[in-house]
């Protein structure tokens, strides 16, 4: 019983480290995003296919350079190996999503980003290339 309370333990563990991260880096893409848009003035996709396909690779690239900085898991593996490439982004878009309403209820623009489809595509592409390329 104790073993699986233990394994309990370390996926909630293992999912809420990678949303954590997640988040904080889409946040600071978040960032970086509206500099630009304030600079630029435009804040509309022409495509919405292709900006979610830009979001992935950003995603992807985040996750490159994230394993540079952090080679091996943050935790060690589950059981369950691979399920954070599915439960943490769509924790991560729902936590996106949730920061897009308290822009817009501040009377801000929220960016493309902080929406679930692009959150999530961000999300995911970053947990996949730490899925496939991370140090076990």
């Amino acid at each position: 019983m104790l073993e699986f309370l233990i394994g309990v333990l370390e996926i909630v563990l293992d999912i809420a480290v990678e949303v954590a991260v997640q988040v904080a880096v889409e946040y600071l893409v978040g960032l970086i995003l509206r500099a630009i848009v304030t600079a630029l003035g435009t804040s509309e996709p022409e495509s919405p296919w292709l900006a979610g396909f830009g979001y992935l690779c950003l995603g992807g690239i985040a996750g490159g350079i994230s394993l540079l900085i952090f080679p091996y898991p943050l935790i060690h593996p589950s059981r369950f190996h691979g399920i954070s490439v599915i439960v943490s982004p769509v924790l991560t878009g729902l936590a996106m999503s949730l920061m897009g309403s308290v822009w817009r209820r501040r009377g801000k623009i929220a960016m493309q980003i902080e929406s679930f489809g692009y959150g999530f595509a961000f999300a995911f592409g970053m947990a996949l290339v730490r899925f496939l390329f991370v140090k076990v």
